[in-house]
């Protein structure tokens, strides 16, 4: 148990320097509505996996998609990892005091016209959540690995205001991860690990 903690210490560790010495990024144009998510990692079971949530038929946008916590940035939040922070103890119950913030990965615009900076944490252990009815069906828990695995992606070209686009598919245990979700964690990955 000793060696698989370290082991993940290290990844953690390097995880924060690519992250701090990584060009980002950033989509500064005033039409798009600015948002963060937390792109939550976690150890269970000797590996690392991403905290993910399926979102209610409720919500304003991505009905029962699976997507990060997360959400738009509000006048009160100081920066965007505040925003991130706040939006996943709103939706899920995560105090932001057990996360430790790696550091932000590139910018990603929405066709719902958001611009999304995803925000990398790492958290020792997960407390017992509580996921906002209104907001959160189910919290999802996804081994890295799956991710890691080229074989469990599905990509489709799918046409949006006139381009070409490559849209990435995952599928865990009958969840369907894709769109924003899948092309964030699949442009993390692979910036990452080269």
């Amino acid at each position: 148990m000793v060696e698989e903690e370290t082991a993940m210490n290290v990844s953690v560790d390097r995880i924060r320097e690519f992250l701090a010495r990584h060009d980002r990024k950033e989509l500064n144009n005033p039409a798009l509505r600015h948002a963060a998510v937390l792109i939550l990692l976690f150890p269970k079971q000797g590996t690392l996996h991403i905290l993910l949530t399926k979102r209610t038929d409720h919500v304003e946008h991505h009905k029962g998609q699976i997507s990060f916590p997360g959400g738009a940035r509000d006048t009160q939040d100081a920066n965007l990892v505040a925003t991130a922070l706040r939006e996943t103890e709103e939706e899920i119950g995560l105090p932001p005091g057990v996360v430790q913030v790696l550091g932000l990965f590139d910018d990603f615009e929405t066709p719902s016209g958001f611009a999304i900076t995803p925000v990398v944490g790492f958290s020792a252990s997960l407390p017992p959540l509580s996921p906002s009815l209104h907001e959160v069906a189910e919290i999802i828990e996804v081994p890295l690995e799956l991710f890691l695995d080229r074989n469990n992606e599905r990509v489709v070209k799918m046409e949006r205001k006139g381009k070409i686009h490559e849209v990435f598919f995952y599928n865990y245990q009958g969840y369907e991860i894709w769109g924003a979700t899948a092309a964030m964690i699949r442009g993390f990955l692979t910036s990452f690990t080269g």
